[in-house]
């Protein structure tokens, strides 16, 4: 929800704070700024244009294949995120259009190229599924690169001096790669689970999402406060704001710089509660960081992502290799690896269908999908292809014999689903028993929990596995029934949601009902304020981003358990998210200075 006023001689904008931080600089603003003039052209002048604009197209694919090769390895999630606006790119609904627009009505390549996009905004907007018509984004990003090509610039120019704020209407997820050594930035769209989003969490880049028409508010070389907690932007704020605010800055890098050294101390409260800080990964070679920062195991590894980077099938022998390799790096400490885990909720779908292999043929079938959020996606897509799913669990306890295993199903929501998939599970340990091949007896089973279902059933569900880890995300998500990645309600989407911490209550007490470990791995896990919550509802394990380890290492030492569980009962009792954070303001004061909710 976005807001505006005065604010100390400077105005004020509220937008969603998605990455935290103070950054002050100067306002750049990144939008291409082109015009599509239309111009008619002779006959012999049509070959050239369209030829200008596949060479724009092409250009704009060169850079974009550059931005996935330099940081593949630094978020190899987000590398499927750049394929996709790639092959947006080709897609007939702009590129031949374009072409076609050119050469029927015989205008240049600009004019037909928003022409193009004007049709298929038209088309998206006819769609009923909301996230259908939140993918036109999408289109809209990958249709300015190629405007930026046409214009000769570049919307993230390197030859900056000062540390900016840059400011558009919306980044793609690559931008925000490019932005490191930037102060932060500003968009009018977006949400706090947004790829975007996401990703300048995960880089440590401040951003405020969501400000209405920050593009027409901000002028280039405004002095810019950004608080990317508060989701606070100031614009041309007094001396006196200023100087407040450039104290805060240093406080929260001496902050910083004070967390470090938590990375590799004992996850122990004051009163002697251990727990488990471990590392959410998409690639191994993000072990290494993991690893620096303190991660005391691996508690998800989203290994769907050897998938969606392979142009083709990825064979047994490939995920062997990467799950014995991310077992042996990571040993004595367990590896959590969770089961194929995507659909069409989370991707942005070729439409071309020129997709091949495992790609081509789940893109055929979310695209044909009316609401992918509820469709075949997750442990239903493995049931629904048996000889992926078994191909995926032969290399996984193959790689057993490297390491401390512990394997993950996800989006489980009956007991009869839970069944077939250890029906299909003994039969692949049964098959390599067969075949002579060695796996580890011992490697652990569990379930996510992240849809009500699972929660209601939590009792029954905790005497059929070995653990539980639960998917904050999504049990928020579909508890609430919010649209993390829409702007409109995105500030409905509530963790201190009295119904969000008594199914987590809940689910750890049927966990421990039935004698086994109950963790968590959604974002919650990482921020510290929520922290002494989770800590107090009995979680045995907190997976986060590697760069939060000792932030929350921290705070585990600064807790004493039996305080912060008499703090969780009596958030248990409170019927508002109002109430709930009134209570934890109040304990933080007297607990933890400094700590906001």
């Amino acid at each position: 929800m976005t807001s505006s006023g005065p604010y100390e001689n400077g105005s004020t904008i509220m937008g969603i704070g998605v990455s935290p931080g103070i950054a002050i600089g100067r306002a750049f603003m990144t939008e291409p700024g082109i015009s599509a003039k239309k111009i008619i052209l002779s006959d012999d002048q049509l070959g050239y244009e369209q030829e200008r604009f596949r060479a724009a197209v092409a250009r704009t694919e060169e850079k974009l294949r550059h931005v996935r090769e330099q940081f593949a390895s630094v978020l190899a999630d987000y590398a499927t995120l750049v394929d996709a606006h790639i092959l947006m790119l080709r897609d007939g609904m702009i590129f031949d259009r374009t072409l076609g627009i050119i050469g029927a009505e015989k205008v240049n390549a600009e004019w037909a190229l928003e022409k193009a996009l004007r049709l298929v905004e038209d088309l998206f907007a006819k769609v009923d599924d909301s996230y259908i018509r939140e993918r036109f984004t999408d289109v809209r990003q990958v249709v300015d690169r190629i405007f930026c090509e046409f214009a000769g610039a570049d919307k993230l120019p390197e030859a900056i001096d000062e540390k900016v704020i840059l400011v558009s209407r919306d980044f793609a997820p690559e931008d925000i790669l490019r932005m490191r050594g930037r102060a932060g930035f500003l968009t009018e769209v977006g949400g706090e689970t947004s790829h975007t989003s996401i990703v300048a969490r995960t880089l440590g880049i401040p951003a405020v999402v969501g400000l209405k028409d920050v593009t027409g508010r901000v002028a280039g070389g405004d002095l810019v406060i950004l608080d990317g907690s508060a989701g606070r932007v100031i614009i041309n704020p007094g001396p006196e704001l200023l100087r407040q605010y450039e104290e805060r800055q240093q406080q929260q890098q001496r902050h910083v710089l004070e967390v470090a050294q938590y990375a590799h101390l004992r996850s122990e409260t004051s009163d002697g509660l251990l727990v488990r800080v471990e590392a959410n990964l998409e690639g191994v070679d993000e072990v290494k960081q993991a690893l620096e920062y303190g991660a005391g195991g691996i508690g998800l590894f989203r290994s769907e992502y050897l998938y969606l980077g392979c142009k083709d099938n990825p064979g047994e022998e490939l995920l062997f290799d990467t799950y014995k390799q991310l077992l042996s790096m990571n040993a004595p400490f367990p590896v959590t690896i969770r089961t194929f885990d995507i659909g069409g909720d989370k991707l942005s779908v070729d439409k071309t269908g020129k997709a091949s292999g495992f790609r081509g043929k789940m893109e055929k079938q979310w695209s044909s999908e009316a609401n992918p959020a509820l469709g075949l996606r997750a442990i239903r897509y493995c049931l629904h292809d048996p000889a992926m799913f078994a191909t995926q669990l032969r290399a996984m306890l193959r790689a057993s014999c490297f390491g401390c295993l512990r394997i993950l199903f996800p989006m489980i929501s009956s007991c009869c689903e839970l069944r077939q998939v250890k029906e299909v599970v003994a039969g692949v340990q049964e098959k390599l028993r067969g075949d002579g091949i060695p796996f580890d007896d011992r490697v652990r089973f569990g379930v996510m929990i992240e849809v009500p279902s699972a929660v209601a059933l939590a009792d029954t569900l905790a005497r059929e596995v070995d653990f539980f880890s639960i998917g904050t995300n999504d049990l928020i998500q579909y508890s609430l029934a919010i649209d993390r990645g829409n702007e409109l309600v995105a500030h409905m989407y509530d963790p201190l949601h009295p119904a969000v911490l008594r199914m987590i209550g809940q689910v750890v007490e049927s966990a421990h009902g039935a004698g086994i470990e109950v963790g968590i791995c959604g974002e919650m896990a990482g921020e510290e304020r929520y922290l002494p919550v989770l800590l107090g509802l009995g979680l045995d394990s907190f997976s986060m981003h590697p760069l939060a380890i000792p932030a929350i290492k921290r705070m585990i030492r600064q807790s004493n358990a039996a305080s912060v569980q008499r703090l969780a009962e009596r958030l248990l009792d409170c019927d508002s998210s109002l109430e709930i954070r009134k209570s934890l303001r109040d304990y933080y004061v007297r607990h933890y200075p400094g700590l906001t909710v």
